[in-house]
């Protein structure tokens, strides 16, 4: 099939590869030029094979895709997405494309949209998509919500984005697909810090067990064997005092629209509120800062999303092309 992809961060570029290598024709657009010229440097042999073109503006982009298009946006969420959408809107897409928001939108704004692209008769997808950015090689979990025609429609798309080892799942209409993806990164948000927690106290023990050793060991059959200590594992392979972090620790929208949705359901969410008030506190309180428990939050969070390393060190300049 043929389909847009906006954004070239490290989730939507991975998401192009993915699709190239798996057949699919892909449009790429970017909001910075200098990108689309990297990845035509970077890939060649795609664009000579015409599984690659890149459109400098929304309006080429329309002009090059076959009706009916899909457009796959991996934009941040909040403004980037919303100027963008409104562009589709206004000049972009017509009656039967299929618009997926593939980013880590809030549930209610893509109810909104969907309910504004349908009114064109526009089939809008929310897709949430995890697996960090070793989706590329292990295939993509992905949340699906929204017109179900549209699903039904890029199901070999979303089949090729999983494989080997990942799926996809209609959840519902509207942003169905982007709630459950945010609970998803609720859960992570505590499972990372009771794992940070639990290597912390290992660290500071007397014993002073090799932590890279305990996660090895975890990783055979225990109850808390999971994707999050293999990255806790490879982060400590990489540093094993975790020396490179400096504990200052991001929290993005979806841990904070988790807890807030919590209330409004009348849910009790301890853990997650107390994941998210360390993450708060990481970004100014030194102390905590310089606690094994935040340098390992850091890093799982590095491992499996890429995201930025604060400390002015080598590991930093290993930026996500953005």
């Amino acid at each position: 099939m043929q389909i847009a992809v906006l954004g070239l961060g490290k989730m939507g570029r991975n998401i192009a590869e993915k699709l190239m290598k798996e057949g699919h024709e892909v449009v790429v657009w970017n909001r910075s030029r200098a990108v689309l010229d990297q990845m035509r440097q970077e890939e060649t042999e795609y664009v000579l094979s015409g599984k690659l073109a890149l459109a400098h503006t929304l309006e080429e982009l329309r002009d090059t895709l076959q009706k009916p298009r899909i457009i796959w946006s991996m934009l941040p969420a909040g403004e980037p997405t919303e100027a963008v959408m409104s562009q589709l809107l206004e000049g972009v897409v017509e009656q039967n494309d299929v618009v997926i928001d593939g980013g880590n939108a809030f549930y209610k704004d893509t109810e909104r949209r969907a309910q504004q692209f349908e009114q064109k008769m526009v089939k809008y997808l929310g897709i949430g998509v995890s697996g960090g950015v070793i989706g590329l090689e292990n295939g993509y979990p992905l949340m699906v919500g929204g017109n179900q025609s549209g699903y039904e429609y890029i199901k070999p798309v979303l089949d090729s984005l999983a494989k080997p080892n990942g799926t996809h799942t209609y959840f519902g209409t509207g942003g169905a697909g982007h709630f459950v993806k945010m609970v998803h990164n609720g859960i992570e948000y505590g499972m990372m810090q009771a794992i940070a927690e639990g290597f912390g106290v290992l660290a500071r023990s007397d014993y002073k067990p090799n932590l890279i050793s305990v996660g090895n060991n975890w990783q055979h059959g225990s109850i808390v064997s999971s994707f999050l200590v293999w990255m806790a594992v490879n982060a400590l392979t990489k540093d094993p005092n975790l020396e490179q972090f400096d504990g200052f620790i991001d929290a993005k929208g979806e841990g904070k629209w988790t807890l807030e949705t919590a209330k409004e359901l009348r849910v009790h969410t301890p853990v997650l509120e107390q994941a998210i008030e360390f993450r708060n506190q990481s970004q100014y309180d030194k102390g905590i800062q310089e606690t094994f428990v935040a340098k390992m939050v850091a890093a799982l969070r590095h491992e499996f999303g890429g995201h930025e390393i604060h400390k002015d060190d080598p590991l930093a300049e290993e930026k996500p092309i953005t």
